[in-house]
């Protein structure tokens, strides 16, 4: 990570109930219109993403009890879930946070949503925020 690998901040993550519930606050009161949907079968999750000039917003809907944004969602309620780092390499990032000793959920990228390949690192290891790579 010392070589400058992160682009900026991809997304931030929030949680929600219910997707129908949570868009007409970002396209009524915020004014942004443009918003794609998309589900994640392996993550259990919709995810309504709403593109910025610099990152995005997403909102992430369980589609399941067993899916890591419904148990979030249990013991926290709605709120900011994760912070997404664009980064050119998945791999290199995790590799690097592993090789410092500290605590990853991912050993290899996934699949995201919109294509992208993601890796989180465990919120015991960067002070209690969640933190995804991300390249697309």
């Amino acid at each position: 990570m010392a070589n400058g690998m992160i682009n900026g901040i991809d997304h931030v993550g929030i949680a929600v109930r219910s997707l129908e519930e949570r868009i007409p606050f970002y396209r009524e009161v915020l004014g942004m219109k443009e918003v794609v949907i998309e589900e994640v079968p392996d993550q259990k999750v919709r995810v309504a993403m709403f593109p910025t000039p610099h990152g995005r917003i997403e909102l992430l809907e369980p589609t399941s009890p067993e899916s890591p944004i419904a148990i979030f969602l249990e013991k926290n309620g709605e709120g900011i879930h994760h912070l997404a780092l664009g980064t050119d390499d998945v791999a290199v990032g995790l590799a690097a946070v592993l090789g410092a000793g500290l605590r990853t959920i991912d050993q290899t990228p996934r699949d995201g949503a919109d294509g992208a390949k993601i890796g989180f690192v465990h919120p015991k290891s960067t002070g209690g925020v969640l933190l995804e790579f991300c390249s697309r």
